[in-house]
């Protein structure tokens, strides 16, 4: 069986594509079979992001290592019962396809929920959410009382995932390691990155999730994008003269491949 990583979040702009397309391609220089499923339909950055890639190898003629897509598309039936029931079998064909030829299966979940968001949770065996190091979108994981600062209650993101955690348990399927990744967190002191950190600590322990550093804000992920390149492909180029902030970024990228602990070791 493929282990799946799905990166999910209700809120855009939290990097979950950024983010996704760099553990995918990192696997694949691990040597590792990689699917990508991009449920993200309407902004299809996962694809886009492909799409460039395969452009960049073949004007440079390039081998760098590229998973395996798979298109995957909502269903156009009126009825919302027959239009679920299609999309069930559609997502249930694309995992069965890609299973059948790769070790890891990359899920990436646009904003805002939909069915194909909701069975992407249910099979995640590592569920990635990324979010800004901020109030704005800690609130999307719960909400905390203005005047205290405690948390009083699960937002209905955390709420869909205890849902899905339910739905795997049931069938005995072994529980979803759910990693918060905090994404552009501030390098200097202040009161916002203070309470999110420990808003965070004290809600891992009530809903069940680790926490991980993912990515600062950094100009260098824009423009890999347009050439389908990540911070390891950089490495591959005889042109390449890194920058510090490169260097960092890069560094970045690797404590966040280890946090996740893809591959057991």
């Amino acid at each position: 069986m493929a282990k799946i990583i799905v990166f999910g979040n209700e809120k855009g702009g939290s990097g979950k594509s950024t983010t996704a397309i760099h553990v995918a391609i990192a696997l694949c220089y691990q040597r590792k079979s990689v699917g990508i499923i991009d449920l993200d339909i309407r902004q299809k950055s996962m694809s886009r992001f492909l799409e460039n890639r395969a452009d960049f190898k073949k004007i440079r003629k390039s081998d760098l290592p590229c998973p395996t897509y798979y298109k995957i598309d909502p269903s156009d039936m009126d009825s919302k019962s027959e239009a679920n029931s299609e999309e069930e079998k559609r997502f249930a064909e694309a995992l069965t396809t890609l299973e059948e030829r790769c070790e890891f299966l990359v899920i990436d979940c646009p904003g805002g929920v939909s069915n194909y968001v909701k069975m992407a949770h249910t099979v995640a065996d590592i569920l990635v959410t990324p979010m800004n190091d901020s109030l704005i979108d800690f609130d999307l994981l719960a909400k905390i009382d203005p005047l205290s600062g405690k948390v009083v209650g699960p937002s209905i993101y955390s709420e869909m995932v205890w849902e899905c955690r339910q739905l795997r348990a049931s069938a005995k399927h072994p529980p979803i390691d759910w990693v918060i990744l905090r994404n552009r967190v501030s390098h200097v002191f202040s009161k916002n990155k203070y309470q999110v950190g420990n808003s965070l600590k004290n809600l891992s322990k009530r809903i069940g999730f680790r926490i991980s550093t993912g990515f600062s804000e950094r100009v260098i992920f824009k423009e890999l994008f347009l050439s389908g390149l990540t911070l390891l492909d950089l490495e591959k180029m005889e042109d390449w003269r890194p920058t510090l902030s490169h260097i960092s970024a890069r560094q970045e990228m690797r404590m966040l491949i280890n946090s996740l602990n893809l591959t057991g070791a």
